[in-house]
């Protein structure tokens, strides 16, 4: 039975990864369509393309391999059955179950490999992808440090401590450069906000620097002409799918400590737990479609299915999650009860194979 057990394992991860790599060339060749409409502007070239494309592959990745799976299985598992190997291996005494373990096993490498990539690969792989893009877009060179972020527009050097939104910032400081790269003017604001066309500082203390002449000068306000543009600091905004799970638990402490709501970042911490399930869940799936449908049924009606329940499982699962912020849900119920629910009915439809 060892050797049953590793030839289903090895064909049921073979036809995963051979649906990942399919889906993601797809959902690669589609984002690079989208990504011709912004060619030429600013930086970004078909260099910067193909580089954004190799960043947020992680992230693709790990959004379809639960799809990959499903289709994985039906296509390998249907095959099994079309050429009669799942019939030969019953005949020789393995039982549908010991079958249904093999595939279970799959399912927990899966699994392994899906929280791997969420939580060491795509986060820094994404947050990456979304710098590179906007840098190259608006032409300003931006790095993340543990003194803030950095932005660099000609001349000007910007340091930014807070970035509560991507218009809304604090604790902010200037420097200017002359043309022989000695420092000009230094100015720090307390907070700065984006009216849509221009920035305007507040509570802020300027010092110039001229010969060996220092001056200074407070204003509770002032306009700020910088090209700086909101959309290069939206790749700095805290967000939960750009985090990995020990990020986010780190975040919902930090959230609870200062007396935020923090239900969206719970909903994806959660969600990242219960991910990597949903791609064993989908293994489970595939069983009983495979051994309950005629052999006869051609690879492409298999795909359709797999297409079908996987597409419809995504759109649910994401639907219910939505609701569960709009009614403010238990986050755990919210994030797992869509997973649970084709669980129980996976195992049912198993049982029935008795």
């Amino acid at each position: 039975m060892r050797v049953l057990n590793r030839y289903i394992m090895s064909e049921v991860l073979k036809g995963a990864f051979v649906a990942s790599l399919v889906l993601i060339s797809l959902l690669n060749f589609f984002t690079f369509t989208d990504e011709l409409g912004e060619l030429g502007q600013g930086d970004y070239g078909f260099k910067q393309i193909f580089a954004y494309l190799a960043l947020s592959t992680p992230h693709g990745f790990y959004d379809l391999l639960p799809s990959a799976a499903l289709l994985g299985a039906l296509v390998t598992l249907g095959g099994l059955a079309n050429h009669r190997e799942l019939m030969a291996m019953q005949a020789a005494g393995a039982s549908k179950f010991q079958i249904v373990a093999a595939v279970v096993r799959a399912g927990l490498v899966l699994a392994l490999i899906s929280a791997a990539v969420a939580e060491y690969v795509s986060p820094p792989a994404e947050r990456a992808a979304q710098l590179l893009k906007t840098t190259a877009l608006k032409e300003q060179v931006a790095s993340r440090t543990k003194y803030g972020f950095w932005v660099r527009d000609g001349n000007v050097y910007i340091n930014i401590r807070q970035i509560k939104e991507q218009d809304h910032l604090g604790d902010i400081s200037i420097y200017t450069l002359g043309e022989n790269q000695l420092l000009q003017s230094a100015t720090h604001a307390k907070r700065a906000l984006y009216d849509g066309e221009k920035w305007k500082l507040k509570k802020l203390r300027t010092s110039r620097f001229a010969d060996d002449v220092v001056t200074s000068e407070e204003r509770d306000a002032a306009d700020w002409s910088s090209i700086l543009a909101p959309d290069l600091l939206n790749v700095f905004v805290v967000r939960p799918e750009n985090l990995s799970g020990v990020e986010l638990a780190r975040y919902m402490d930090y959230l609870q400590e200062n007396g935020q709501k923090s239900l969206m970042v719970d909903l994806a911490f959660w969600e990242r737990v219960v991910n990597p399930f949903v791609t064993l869940v989908m293994l489970l799936v595939a069983v009983p479609f495979v051994l309950t449908i005629r052999r006869e049924t051609s690879t492409g009606q298999r795909i359709v299915v797999g297409v079908t329940f996987g597409l419809g499982f995504y759109l649910f699962n994401r639907m219910f999650g939505h609701l569960g912020l709009i009614y403010e849900l238990n986050p755990i119920i919210a994030a797992s009860a869509p997973t649970a629910l084709v669980f129980v009915g996976a195992v049912a439809a198993i049982a029935r194979l008795r």
